[in-house]
């Protein structure tokens, strides 16, 4: 009789990312996460729109704590987390070829760009306010600076198809805008979770304040309208919605965010043709920034 006996895996069932702990899903459902073959790979949990309330909710709590923190100190934060992703870069690394169907190269190379990027927003956190404010000539005895103040809290459709789209798309649509003082609620890519949902460990294990990054998965179309239709969501990137018309598409929600005059990033006509290795450029940073203009008396 042979020795060894044959087991099941245990396949993983993940969490959501809110406000810094790992609740289940509201409806208590998950689905089944299948790589590139069809094979199962995990369980996601299935987010609902009263999750995406919940995670709004947190979002709002961290604005003012995280929008108050120095930008010298969101910059070490920033860089922590790039510490511990690369501490786990074998595992991301693994999810990646088996989300994108990539090889192993090819998905390390993408995890390796992804901490790169961290490392890349965390550098700028201190030099945002130099190239978005400054001080402003006019003619009598007073000073008048603009100064850059972050929108708030931000709504993500994170990136679904393409190329690098389910760690280094996520990391470069979350990254500028936590870098500038907002907070974020990001619906997950729905067919390729796993990256996302284990960001979220990473970020409660570095010193990313609770609330700040809240990691939705499930379907997309049941947490977008949710977030482009909230009250105390200020702005909403659509990067991973496709670029057309009806309820879950960017048209609809161009829509429902309208009614509440949030400030709008558009995906593209084409989500495959972005390529996430280019060098991301400072228009996202500047994209969820308000500006402050402040009079002052120069005095006698």
């Amino acid at each position: 009789m042979s020795d060894v006996v044959s087991r099941l895996d245990v396949l993983k069932t993940y969490k959501l990312y809110v406000g810094g702990k790992f609740p289940r899903s509201e409806s208590g459902r998950v689905y089944e996460v299948t790589d590139a073959k069809g094979e199962w790979l995990a369980n996601a949990p299935l987010g609902t729109r009263k999750d995406a309330r919940d995670a709004v909710v947190a979002a709002r709590a961290a604005v003012k704590g995280w929008a108050g923190t120095t930008a010298y100190n969101r910059g070490q934060v920033l860089y922590r987390v790039a510490e511990m992703l690369q501490g786990r870069r074998e595992q991301f690394a693994a999810e990646v070829a088996l989300s994108e169907g990539v090889g192993a190269k090819k998905a390390a190379a993408l995890v390796d760009a992804a901490i790169d990027r961290w490392v890349w927003y965390a550098g700028w956190t201190d030099k945002v306010a130099q190239i978005a404010g400054g001080a402003n000539p006019v003619a009598g005895p007073f000073f008048n600076l603009s100064t850059p103040e972050p929108t708030g809290v931000v709504g993500i459709v994170a990136p679904q198809a393409g190329y690098g789209h389910s760690l280094l798309g996520l990391v470069s649509v979350i990254a500028p805008a936590i870098a500038t003082g907002n907070t974020v609620v990001v619906a997950a890519a729905a067919d390729a979770p796993l990256p996302a949902l284990s960001l979220g460990e990473v970020l409660a294990t570095s010193d990313v304040p609770g609330g700040v990054v809240n990691i939705l998965s499930g379907r997309t179309a049941d947490i977008a309208p949710t977030l482009a239709s909230h009250q105390d969501v200020n702005a909403l990137d659509l990067t991973g919605a496709i670029a057309a018309d009806g309820p879950g598409a960017a048209g609809g929600l161009e829509e429902l965010a309208a009614d509440t005059l949030k400030r709008v990033i558009r995906p593209e006509l084409d989500p495959f043709a972005q390529d996430w290795t280019n060098a991301p450029g400072t228009d996202r940073l500047l994209s969820f920034l308000e500006t402050k203009t402040v009079w002052h008396p120069m005095g006698i």
